[in-house]
């Protein structure tokens, strides 16, 4: 007889939908812990332009996966996944449901697909590398990725260094394409019945201006004595990975003083809108999910007393399913 499957809730959304507000909610109500899925928010000391959850908010729902690394490290979605499982197994052992809340995208995927099994990263080639970037910048760099791999190069953002550098670092280190590698071999999905939940504004609109009402609160908040903090850490380098995050990647040329604020925060505005857009088509291919509005009194195509009542309901439905059986099966 086939072991049934543990329960596991994925809350993902675009940057600032709601997702930490509903997920505190929930775990208020239902006997779940949350694991964040989030690659900024696992470094130290990038509080503030994370909307890291305050120290009251963690007293209240307690983060996994949150403050684990200092942003001189490099995290992966290997590294991440690893960290996930982990994570996910103590709650299922203790009874608990594991709840995934986040807006990185690839971090879930490396759970629901698993990864492809790549060479292990080598310094050596990865230092010849930032090298390169340092001399010719990154778009140089893009470009001679197309060149080894133009499916990989379509499909990676040129202002994503992490992605360029490990696609050509593969290719080095393989004489392969790295999307002829990742078309190979895969690590197994996390073994877990999900339910996945996705919180986003239906109007573009209103999410704008709610990723513009929380930036001027971060910069309200001090922003810019996090970022001369960060700037004056021993082994500072703007091209690593915690360092080219949204916002943080905008505020170095004000920090150093060659931009007014008003340039930074416009930068910082239209990159974290961008960012957004890249989460919705992320979102809308992943199968199976359950969208929301939050920013609406009601659900949409469904009526609700409350933002959140409808994804109450469906999470307490979900965990009321006896286990091995997926809603589908209802």
């Amino acid at each position: 007889m086939t072991k049934p499957l543990p329960p596991a809730i994925a809350l993902m959304g675009p940057t600032a939908s709601g997702k930490t507000g509903l997920a505190i909610e929930l775990v208020e109500r239902y006997p779940l812990d949350i694991i964040s899925v989030d690659s900024a928010l696992v470094y130290r000391g990038m509080d503030i332009g994370t909307a890291k959850p305050d120290p009251a908010t963690l007293e209240r729902a307690p983060h996994r996966l949150i403050d684990i690394r200092s942003p001189l490290e490099r995290y992966s979605a290997a590294d991440f996944r690893e960290d996930a499982l982990r994570e996910m197994a103590t709650v299922s052992a203790q009874g608990r449901v594991p709840l995934l809340v986040g807006g990185t995208m690839l971090y879930f995927r490396a759970l629901f697909e698993g990864l492809s099994v790549l060479p292990p990263a080598d310094e050596n080639v990865r230092a010849s590398i930032e090298a390169r970037a340092r001399a010719r910048g990154w778009d140089a760099l893009h470009r001679e990725l197309a060149d080894h791999d133009p499916i990989a190069a379509a499909r990676i953002n040129p202002n994503d260094p992490q992605r360029i550098q490990r696609a050509l670092e593969v290719v080095e280190l393989t004489g392969r394409p790295i999307s002829e590698v990742q078309a190979e071999e895969r690590s197994a999905p996390a073994p877990y019945r999900w339910l996945k939940l996705v919180v986003a504004p239906q109007d573009r609109a209103v999410l704008h201006e709610r990723i513009a009402q929380r930036f001027d609160l971060m910069l309200e908040a001090g922003f810019a004595a996090e970022l001369q903090g960060l700037r004056s850490l021993p082994g500072f380098a703007p091209d690593l990975p915690a360092f080219r995050a949204v916002g943080y990647r905008q505020g170095w040329p004000w920090v150093d003083g060659r931009e007014t604020v008003d340039v930074f925060r416009e930068k910082a505005l239209a990159a974290t809108r961008q960012l957004a857009k890249r989460q919705f088509t992320w979102l809308r291919r992943e199968p199976d999910t359950l969208w929301y509005d939050l920013t609406a009194k009601t659900r949409s195509g469904a009526g609700s007393g409350r933002p959140s009542g409808g994804v109450a309901d469906v999470v307490e439905a979900f965990l009321e399913t006896p286990r091995g059986r997926s809603q589908m099966d209802q």
